[in-house]
């Protein structure tokens, strides 16, 4: 009989037995703030017209290859440059491992820079598509280190340079002439992917310089905005630049049910712009109310999350938890987010009782 723990080690790479999955910790019955969620559904009349429509949807067929229609939809709604089109993908993450996976080269070893703190994903695409990956730290207050970005431009001369823009953990804008002087040192070298997941509480972007920048490439998301459980994610480039990316797509990677929510939800996209604008205007009453706390020290956010330094981050998680309440402790992930918290900005029903908890645990 095979041994199953020599069969893993004679197939299975060796970076791959030697890390970890991504773990999802299980919500059932916690407020959850850990995840950057719109708390906020769809109106009941909305659902059931959803309903009635996704009745209608061809499940015993494959969606139709080029998801034309819901492509020309993100484009003329969501603010996508004339001449300019989108790829799609399962949610951002399938689209940073499109784009990581087509400029992973076979002769050398190309690499992914970013500065970091930043989206686990960043690092972990680059790991599994073979590439190396150079983290950058930000300086203490959050903001890029540009010396230190430009010399391992320099040095590295990476493949891919990631932005998130709102920055995920951390929540704040990086300075646009700072990412503008990152696009223009990359040259014909290198791809800027400026990642804007959380835009549409940021309410700023890239997109529309575009044509300005051939090597930047814009990717965003649906999850944010309100619609994380169809998992849907785009990305928009140069037309020549993204037909190298669709040669990377697996064939079909969107499901008939998610094309047919998105969609619908694009008809639909004042009714997700309002919740998010509630959400921003929630973001600056919680920031308020955090920041009169002692010993807590609340940094700016553009997103619908917010980065809070504590006293005592285990101490804060652990109250909160035991009463019912998850958010994300961030004081493991870098050495800049000593005692950090992120927290999700959610309804004022869901903040107060998170406020409650968070002075309990100071």
């Amino acid at each position: 009989m095979t041994d199953i723990d020599t069969l893993i080690a004679n197939t299975i790479r060796e970076d791959v037995r030697a890390g970890h999955s991504y773990k999802v910790p299980d919500a059932s019955g916690y407020i959850k703030l850990d995840a950057m969620e719109n708390p906020y559904a769809l109106p009941a009349d909305l659902r059931d017209e959803l309903a009635r429509t996704l009745a209608d949807a061809v499940l015993n067929r494959y969606p139709v290859p080029s998801y034309s229609t819901l492509k020309q939809k993100i484009c003329a709604k969501l603010g996508v440059p004339a001449g300019y089109d989108v790829i799609l993908g399962n949610g951002s993450d399938e689209i940073i491992s499109i784009v990581a996976t087509a400029c992973a080269r076979q002769d050398k070893r190309a690499v992914i820079l970013a500065p970091t703190p930043a989206f686990v994903m960043f690092q972990r695409s680059a790991q599994f598509a073979g590439m190396d990956y150079v983290g950058v730290p930000l300086q203490e207050d959050f903001s890029l280190d540009m010396p230190a970005m430009l010399a391992a431009i320099a040095e590295h001369k990476p493949a891919l340079v990631f932005l998130a823009y709102p920055n995920n953990p951390t929540g704040n804008l990086f300075a646009e002439e700072d990412v503008v002087a990152i696009i223009e040192a990359l040259g014909e070298t290198g791809i800027a992917v400026v990642d804007e997941a959380y835009q549409p509480f940021a309410r700023t972007s890239f997109m529309a310089r575009l044509p300005e920048f051939p090597n930047m490439v814009v990717m965003r998301t649906l999850s944010k905005l309100g619609l994380a459980g169809i998992r849907l994610g785009y990305l928009a480039a140069a037309p020549a630049l993204l037909d190298q990316f669709d040669k990377v797509r697996p064939p079909y990677n969107i499901n008939v049910l998610t094309q047919v929510a998105a969609e619908f939800a694009l008809d639909h996209l004042d009714v997700l712009d309002a919740q998010a604008a509630s959400l921003n205007d929630a973001r600056t009453a919680l920031a308020q109310a955090m920041a009169a706390l002692p010993g807590v020290t609340v940094y700016p956010s553009s997103a619908n999350f917010i980065t809070v330094r504590v006293p005592d981050a285990d101490k804060t998680c652990a109250t909160l938890f035991a009463e019912k309440v998850m958010i994300k402790n961030l004081s493991k992930m870098h050495v800049l987010l000593a005692n950090c918290i992120r927290v999700t900005v959610s309804t004022p029903e869901e903040n107060s009782v998170f406020l409650n908890a968070l002075k309990a645990s100071l």
